[in-house]
């Protein structure tokens, strides 16, 4: 359920000469991460007056539209301020070679990142499911306010031509800043789902998360309570619309978002039903063990004893001691397991060091201290709306079956009747027709969403609505 911050921006823009004083168009650089995977990364610098405005993306991960804070390019230094999206450039430009010579930092993860005046090449790649406007239907671009948090969330709201009033859900992505298509790599299912549900007659929202794309906030400091604040903040504003029919507003939610749908739910007598694609219904300790095991990256000798380790990590970041003695014991204990197994893998010292450190702060962010301590079973519990939970069978990133009998567990316990889980066949963890289920699968798949998910949303809701 991890994602990085941001992904991808491919602007045509004609290669110019550089001039020391101005580095208008786009540029772009490859850093390599400290598992020694390659990240692409590209700007499009707007000259300002004296300064610049910067528009960010990584095309390995498909986000566009990242716009950092502040940027000056003076005596030939370029700074990109991004303390707004939780990043920082500082570079050189070398009059030599053309280059910008620079160091990347988002969090604790400082990179080697020079950068080259151009665009990056990319295969173009086939995505036959996802619409080309004109489209049959009204599209709306909203913002709406989150009052509590003092912040605004920017979206698109999409519903059927008409005059009545519409059934409407809300989109809610998973864990990681995503824009409102819920884009990843070089897919956009949320736009997928979206268009499809409103050809078939429900209105549609969908929106960036906060501190993301248009939508403003502090993404690095919220939790999934937070992002359930923000949901509740849609559904009031679609309740001030007149085209909507309010009381049918139904919440979809992916991954993160499956565990998010019931949270929001539970706090309002607005949602009359939700969807969860790829939800826990574990707690989030359990889950983080069985992605910690399942999505590694490198071999283990004695599974039982990373497994020990990895319980007591996470017993140490989610007690209620004190951040700075959590820290200290964290960096201990990840310093006495982690290193042998990196030295195993001939890991430098200077890399070893740099990983372990930023293991033990991400462990240590809000989001994920909360997230360890949620368990989304108690809130499915509670529900006393229809749901309708989808997991597929390939999926590598939450099982299925684990997940989906806690689900419905819990769905039983608290009396709720009004409730279908299903385990989809062959589908992965964003519900494409796959192979081998794996994460480095997805973006080679022509297919964004399969059909056959696709229907049983749809279906499933106008089932519900006719119920009522």
């Amino acid at each position: 359920m991890k994602s990085l911050i941001i992904t991808t921006l491919l602007i045509a823009f004609s290669v110019m000469n550089v001039f020391s004083q101005d580095i208008s168009g786009v540029w772009h650089g490859i850093a390599t991460n400290p598992n020694n995977k390659e990240i692409t990364f590209v700007f499009l610098f707007e000259r300002n007056g004296e300064a610049y405005i910067t528009t960010m993306a990584v095309p390995n991960f498909d986000v566009s539209g990242v716009k950092p804070k502040a940027t000056t390019f003076k005596n030939g230094v370029l700074n990109i301020d991004g303390s707004n999206v939780g990043m920082k450039y500082e570079g050189k430009l070398n009059e030599t070679t053309q280059l910008i010579e620079g160091e990347y930092t988002e969090g604790g993860t400082k990179l080697i990142l020079n950068l080259i005046k151009g665009n990056p090449k990319s295969a173009a790649l086939s995505r036959p499911q996802v619409p080309e406007k004109p489209y049959p239907y009204f599209e709306e671009e909203v913002v709406f306010e989150n009052s509590k948090a003092d912040l605004v969330l920017a979206g698109t709201f999409t519903r059927p031509i008409g005059s009545e009033k519409f059934p409407v859900v809300i989109l809610i992505s998973g864990s990681g800043r995503h824009d409102r298509d819920g884009s990843v790599p070089t897919h956009k299912p949320f736009l997928v789902l979206s268009d499809y549900l409103t050809r078939k007659g429900i209105a549609v929202m969908r929106f960036d998360d906060r501190g993301f794309g248009e939508s403003t906030g502090d993404f690095s400091k919220a939790t999934t309570a937070d992002f359930a604040q923000d949901v509740l903040s849609a559904v009031n504003y679609l309740k001030s619309r007149k085209d909507i029919d309010i009381k049918h507003i139904g919440l979809i939610g992916h991954s993160e978002g499956g565990i998010i749908a019931p949270l929001a739910a539970n706090q309002t007598s607005d949602i009359s039903f939700i969807v969860t694609l790829a939800a826990t219904g574990i707690k989030g300790s359990e889950v983080s063990v069985m992605q910690s095991k399942s999505l590694r990256p490198f071999p283990i000798a004695d599974e039982e004893a990373f497994e020990d380790n990895v319980r007591e990590s996470i017993k140490i970041a989610s007690s209620s001691k004190e951040i700075s003695e959590k820290r200290k014991e964290l960096t201990a204990h990840n310093n006495t397991y982690l290193t042998p197994i990196l030295k195993s893998l001939d890991g430098p010292d200077e890399n070893i060091k740099k990983f372990i450190q930023i293991e033990t702060e991400t462990v240590l962010k809000p989001w994920n201290v909360y997230f360890l301590n949620y368990n989304p079973a108690d809130e499915f519990e509670k529900l006393t709306i229809p749901v309708l939970s989808l997991n597929g069978s390939m999926d590598t990133q939450v099982n299925a079956s684990i997940n989906q009998n806690a689900i419905r567990n819990a769905l039983i316990k608290g009396g709720n009747k009004k409730y279908k889980v299903m385990e989809l066949e062959n589908l992965n963890h964003l519900f494409q027709e796959c192979n081998t289920g794996k994460m480095n699968e997805y973006k080679e798949i022509e297919q964004t969403m399969s059909p056959i998910a696709l229907n049983e949303i749809s279906n499933w809701i106008f089932e519900i609505i006719r119920l009522k």
